[in-house]
This record gives C-alpha cells, sequence and structure tokens, in this order.
C-alpha cells in the first residue's frame, strides 16, 4: 500500500475535523479556565488522530464489504476494491490504531481520573457505531448530529478538561461556555457529512443507507447547509460578546464572503468530486482562522 492510498484510505484531507477542535480547546482552556498541560495534550493528539483513522478506515471498509452495488461501487468506487487493497489488511490495521489509542486513552485517564473515561467510552462507542453494525450511524438520519457533536463539542470539551482537569467544575455555566465555542465547528463539521450525502444520495439509496437528505430531499438540505453556515457566524459573535473568547476572533467573520462563494458552489451543482470539496474548504479555513485568532487575540492581550 502507497502512501497516498494510505493517506486516501485514512481519509486524511477529513482530519481537520479532529485536530483543529483539539486546538480550539487549548487555546480556550489557556484564555478561559487559565490552564495548560502541553504532555497531556500531546499524547491526546496521538491517541485521538489514530481513532480518527481507524474509524475513517472502518467507514470504507464497512462500506466495501456490505455494499449492495458490487459491481460498480465496490469493485470501482469504494477504496479498498479499486486500489486492490487486501480487506483483511486493513481489517487489521484499524484494529491495531484502535488498540495503541485505547491504551494512550487508559494511561490518560490515570492521570486526570473518571471524566476522561466516561467522555473516551461515549466518543470511542460515537466512533464504533458510526461506521460498523447493521446500521451505522453515517447511513442514518442522525449521522450529522452525532459526528458534529461528537468532534465538534467532545473533543473541545475533552481538550479543555486535560489541560484544566485540577480546578474544571462541572456545571452548567462551564458546559454552556465550552458549547458556544465550539459550535461553528460542531456545524462546519455536522455540513460536511451532510454535504456527503447531498451529493450520494443516489448512491446512498442504492446501497441501503437512508440518511436525513432521504427525508427531507435535497432542497431542503442545502437550506440546512447555508442555515447552520449562518448560524456559525452567529456563535462567533456571542462567544466574543459573552466573553468566552477574545476580541480578535471575530476577524473570523471576514470569511463570510468566502463562505457564501463555497456555499453557491453547493447549491449550483451537487457532485461528489466537483462540489463537496467547497464543504471541506469551509470547514478547513473556518476552523483554521478561528483558532489562529483566537491565538492572536491571546497574544495581543497579553503583549497589551
Amino acid at each position: 500500500m502507497s502512501v497516498k492510498v494510505f493517506l486516501e484510505l485514512v481519509e486524511i484531507k477529513a482530519k481537520t475535523a479532529s485536530v483543529l477542535p483539539a486546538l480550539l480547546g487549548l487555546c480556550l482552556s489557556y484564555y478561559y479556565f487559565h490552564s495548560v498541560n502541553w504532555s497531556l495534550m500531546a499524547l491526546f493528539f496521538v491517541a485521538m488522530l489514530l481513532f480518527n483513522m481507524a474509524v475513517d478506515m472502518l467507514d470504507n471498509y464497512h462500506d466495501y464489504t456490505h455494499a449492495v452495488d458490487t459491481a460498480d461501487y465496490q469493485q470501482n468506487t469504494n477504496i479498498i476494491g479499486r486500489e486492490k487493497l487486501n480487506p483483511r489488511l486493513v481489517f487489521w490495521l484499524l484494529v491495531s490504531f484502535v488498540l495503541v489509542a485505547a491504551l494512550l486513552g487508559l494511561y490518560l485517564v490515570s492521570q486526570v481520573g473518571w471524566p476522561l473515561l466516561a467522555m473516551g467510552v461515549f466518543c470511542f462507542a460515537v466512533g464504533i457505531a458510526y461506521s460498523s453494525g447493521p446500521f451505522p450511524l453515517s447511513g442514518l438520519p442522525v449521522g450529522e448530529f452525532f459526528s458534529g457533536f461528537t468532534m465538534g463539542f467532545m473533543i473541545t470539551l475533552i481538550s479543555v478538561y486535560l489541560n484544566a482537569y485540577q480546578h474544571f467544575v462541572w456545571d452548567p455555566f462551564s458546559l454552556l461556555v465550552i458549547f458556544v465555542v465550539a459550535l461553528p465547528d460542531e456545524l462546519w463539521i455536522s455540513n460536511l457529512l451532510l454535504a456527503n450525502n447531498i451529493c450520494d444520495q443516489q448512491e446512498d439509496e442504492d446501497n441501503r443507507r437512508i440518511t436525513i437528505v432521504h427525508f427531507i430531499g435535497k432542497k431542503w438540505a442545502l437550506r440546512a447547509f447555508a442555515v447552520k453556515n449562518g448560524l456559525a457566524f452567529v456563535a462567533l459573535g456571542l462567544a466574543v460578546g459573552w466573553g468566552f473568547t477574545p476580541w480578535a476572533t471575530l476577524f473570523t467573520w471576514l470569511l463570510i464572503p468566502f463562505v457564501i462563494k463555497q456555499t453557491r458552489i453547493l447549491w449550483a451543482r451537487q457532485v461528489k468530486k466537483e462540489t463537496f470539496p467547497a464543504a471541506i474548504r469551509i470547514l478547513l479555513v473556518g476552523s483554521l482562522v478561528q483558532v489562529v485568532t483566537f491565538a492572536l487575540g491571546i497574544a495581543l492581550e497579553n503583549w497589551l
């Protein structure tokens, strides 16, 4: 297996959805909760990336082994069939990634306590259920919610907790702070799956995957995509207004014309290879600029 094929198998382009929420949690922990633990964060990054890659491999493996359209989708579209990969190799590779991630997670639990175990078990369960079983979450109407909530909110929450566990208070207000700051990522990550399902509606139905697009149709799915992008910018303003993030994060609003342009690209045509990347660009650029402006705001406030 070449490096290029491996990176496609683990869908490396989508790793923004896990890395940037973790960095966002790091910034929030420093700015609002006044605590950072670099060593624990480094281990968490490794565990998180390994598990995220395993989930994406599992998604491809499950779609390959459960494909109804064996002539076209299984052999020509799915990467395992298209690149003539050994399914057993893919299976054991993803198992090894999960085991290493689990061991690292258990070590982190031994350092910071049982709340991390509860959050980790939830994320592991969602990650496995997302791509496996008779009814994987990615092929159900709830897929967008679970992907956005788990990767947007839960990763940010875990990141904050690892950095501030010594004095973190589990109360509704602390969770509200994290939820509002993480909300743009939650919305953009869920939109990534929504855009994927919009483009793959016919293919999904041919392979008996009944997503939210099946129920509300492409027209309303595209409207939901646009509304969620708008709500992301509203959340950015609320986070600054309520003092959860520095004022510099408002520079992310400069991306509004860019997001509108990318949304129009998807609205014009719903073709996976041509227009789905618009959702990837929104997530990548939006999440990256939010983190960069957050860090810039911290630096400016420390300097001033």
